[in-house]
């Protein structure tokens, strides 16, 4: 991979395996970009759900429902995958199975909300384990000093990936409209597209990833689910205190991201009246936007260190939410939207890098299921937030985005706590 020395990897680690690694970002990318953020949310309330008043609230609810399982079920998984040395098979099983519940989205038409729901519900699920999965590999492939340029790798070609998938998904929907047909018709091309896409691009992790994990029996004293998460969080507490307040900070922040991903598209055709070819060339230009923000900022955070980092992106999240919620004109919303592809590709990049700077070499599985345990905490309670504000105001969108701006303030409050130093030194003894 150009531009990445072979000083920024562990010894032993070829950069053709950190293609490899990246590739999985390229690969479930497509995914959160279609079928979350663009054409299958909007799909759902206007043709599945009919347009009702509870559609967007049954959309996020259905969401929540697979965050809240992840939240129980992954730091169970992610100690067990360390205990086995398992990521790897772990990573195959889960990717099977999102692209497998994905497909059965084709199946769902006019009021078909629970075989839609149940989909939806079960894709995402197994789509948050393989993307906590293939983070654990991050530590064990770039040296501490360079985790910021690699992940940022990652994220880039992740966005490469999203805009593939949306390109190949507007051309069939640009096809099918052109001929007449109705949503119902193209939108499941649009599926099978992306899932495909998924399946092809996540070969060259599967055949190239190595575990390097040896099997232990430390991360399986508290097998019960509910034990052993009470177990971790009490473990953080005692061990590693700056990585609890990481996980803090990353609850914040990373609800107002997940209003972004999952809401985006709805904000963009209830308030500015977008086509559906206008929303998927909106969130085009917020993927362009996210991969120049995490390739290039990946190694600015190396030089400037991660926290900082993160800080800056979180600065430019709330200056985002005042342009959006500002917007009355087209240009002015498409402002805040490239500012959110920034914004989002760096702030992804960096908390990915300091959850390796803060992961034991033992526990990595863990300690990136425990972030993503408070990413999925994040993802329930933004989206949930947003739709319970929209309900109760009548469908007031604008203020719904303004009060997911208080998710990024709390995430800099948070952020200003954490000692990058003493964590790292926690690591290492």
């Amino acid at each position: 991979m150009p531009g990445l020395a072979p000083g920024a990897l562990n010894p032993g680690v070829q950069r053709r395996e950190v293609w490899a690694w990246a590739m999985y970002d390229f690969a479930n990318s497509g995914y959160t970009t279609v079928i979350l953020t663009t054409v299958f949310s909007t799909y759902f309330v206007s043709v599945v759900g009919q347009r009702a008043p509870w559609a967007t609230l049954a959309w996020t609810a259905a969401l929540s429902l697979s965050y809240l399982l992840i939240m129980l079920t992954m730091p169970g998984l992610g100690a067990r995958a360390d205990a086995r040395a398992a990521k790897r098979r772990l990573l195959y099983t889960s990717t099977l199975g999102c692209v497998a519940a994905t497909l059965v989205l084709t199946q769902a038409g006019p009021g078909d909300v629970w075989l839609a729901l149940a989909a939806l519900a079960i894709s995402n699920y197994c789509y948050c384990i393989g993307e906590s999965v293939v983070a654990a590999f991050l530590p064990e492939l770039a040296r501490p000093d360079a985790l910021g340029r690699v992940s940022g790798w990652g994220w880039s070609f992740g966005y490469c990936g999203g805009m593939l998938t949306l390109g190949l998904s507007l051309a069939a929907v640009t096809v099918g409209e052109s001929r007449g047909l109705a949503a119902t018709e193209y939108v499941p091309w649009v599926i099978v597209i992306t899932s495909a896409v998924f399946a092809l691009a996540a070969l060259p992790s599967f055949f190239m990833l190595r575990e390097r994990a040896m099997p232990h029996t430390e991360s399986l004293k508290s097998p019960g689910m509910l034990s052993r998460l009470a177990a971790e969080w009490r473990d953080t507490g005692v061990h590693y205190p700056e990585f609890r307040r990481l996980l803090m900070c990353g609850a914040c922040y990373q609800a107002g991201i997940a209003v972004v991903v999952t809401l985006a598209a709805v904000y963009a055709d209830q308030v500015m009246g977008f086509t559906m070819s206008q929303i998927m060339l909106l969130v085009f230009t917020v993927n362009i936007g996210a991969a120049i923000g995490a390739f290039s900022f990946g190694y600015v955070q190396d030089r400037i260190g991660h926290k900082r980092a993160l800080a800056l992106t979180l600065v430019g999240w709330i200056v985002m939410v005042l342009v959006a919620y500002s917007a009355v004109t087209v240009p002015v919303f498409w402002v805040a939207a490239t500012l959110a592809g920034l914004c989002m590709g760096t702030s992804q990049s960096a908390g990915r890098a300091m959850v390796g700077a803060f992961a034991p070499a033992k526990r990595l599985a863990e300690f990136f299921a425990l972030w993503t345990f408070a990413v999925q905490l994040a993802a329930v309670v933004g989206p949930l937030t947003y739709g319970l504000v929209t309900w109760l105001t009548m469908g007031n969108h604008r203020l719904a985005i303004l009060v997911t701006g208080v998710f990024f303030v709390l995430g800099l409050l948070l952020l200003a706590r954490v000692d990058m130093q003493r964590g790292i030194a926690r690591r290492l003894t």
